[in-house]
């Protein structure tokens, strides 16, 4: 069996967030600049061969150098190189290839899904055999020969290489000691400023005065959405929409969405515990099956609804985490 990465969830996060940066930035320029073309003379050099020669850069990059670095670099440049790919899509599901297809949003946003489901997998299961973490820890040491490892990065090596017997544990041990010492880097100015960010969001997710306006907003939002798709039915106006299908997925997902908060509404007094795994579950079932169809009938503008939704996980999967760590004691 290949040896797992233990930083395998980390570079697949770096590939996902690339891509989606990559396609947002994409989208917001092509719009702005009046959906230019690159060519002429009849030639039309589409960004998705642009895409497909990062991918192969990404990859080659990830196999011809060794170290962390190099992978992180290589996950970069290749989900920058699945952005531009998946961005077109719509072009190649369309016999007209069409880039302005509806659905391409949904099948975009349902890709990048799926990938952060991967993460998530991989991230809580894990867990590597006493070999797996000595092998980890001998291509760290490895990966800082040329260049020397910080305090950090041999605190890491050691702490995996704990457990994998007392000869790997000496060997790994004086690999290290004969690795050069190098200072840590400085901390650039975008690190600064993505750790204050992140801090501020943990900070605002764990505000517990937080958590009653969103059990507020994950009743009245879905039960708002199942009104306003029966007064566009009751009116006519849902004749107009050419992606009704979507529409109805909206509904369906708005419906479950609805009758998971109302249950865990119903829970709150007796089992808060058991309410709040309701409310996780409600919100889950709107990122991973609601907000598809939602990007197919609003397209980017389901943006914000997607990042409303990140936020409200964020709250009610902290307060789902307080509140079983109190049930453990």
């Amino acid at each position: 069996m290949p040896t797992r990465a233990v930083d395998a969830a980390a570079y697949l996060q770096a590939f996902v967030l690339s891509g989606v940066v990559t396609v947002l930035a994409v989208r917001a320029y092509l719009q702005a600049t009046g959906y230019p073309q690159l060519g002429g003379g009849g030639l039309h050099i589409a960004h998705v061969l642009w895409g497909g020669l990062l991918l192969a850069v990404g990859l080659g990059i990830a196999l011809v150098f060794l170290g962390g670095g190099p992978r992180t670099a290589g996950a970069i440049v290749g989900g920058i190189g699945f952005g531009l790919f998946i961005d077109e899509v719509g072009k190649f599901v369309t016999t007209r290839t069409d880039y302005f297809y509806a659905p391409a949003a949904g099948i975009i946003y349902g890709a990048f899904a799926l990938l952060v489901v991967l993460i998530q997998a991989v991230r809580g299961r894990i867990r590597l055999t006493p070999a797996e973490r000595a092998a980890n820890a001998l291509d760290m040491v490895l990966g800082g020969l040329p260049g020397g490892l910080t305090d950090r990065r041999r605190v890491a090596v050691r702490r995996l290489a704990r457990g994998s017997g007392a000869q790997v544990e000496a060997a790994l041990g004086t690999l290290l000691d004969a690795v050069p010492r190098r200072e840590p880097p400085p901390v650039r100015f975008w690190r600064r400023w993505a750790g204050r960010s992140r801090r501020l969001v943990v900070w605002l997710t764990e505000r517990r005065w937080l958590v009653w306006p969103v059990v507020v907003y994950l009743l009245v939002e879905p039960l708002a959405t199942v009104i306003a798709v029966a007064l566009d039915v009751a009116t006519g106006e849902l004749d107009q929409q050419r992606e009704w299908g979507a529409v109805l997925g909206v509904l369906i997902a708005a419906l479950i969405t609805a009758t998971l908060s109302l249950r865990g509404a119903v829970r709150l007094r007796g089992d808060r515990l058991g309410a709040f795994r309701l409310f996780k579950l409600a919100l889950l079932v709107d990122l991973l099956f609601g907000q598809v169809f939602n990007f197919t009938v609003n397209q980017f503008g389901a943006v914000v609804n997607l990042a409303v939704d990140l936020f409200l996980l964020g709250v009610v999967t902290a307060e789902h985490r307080r509140l079983r760590g109190a049930d453990r004691d």
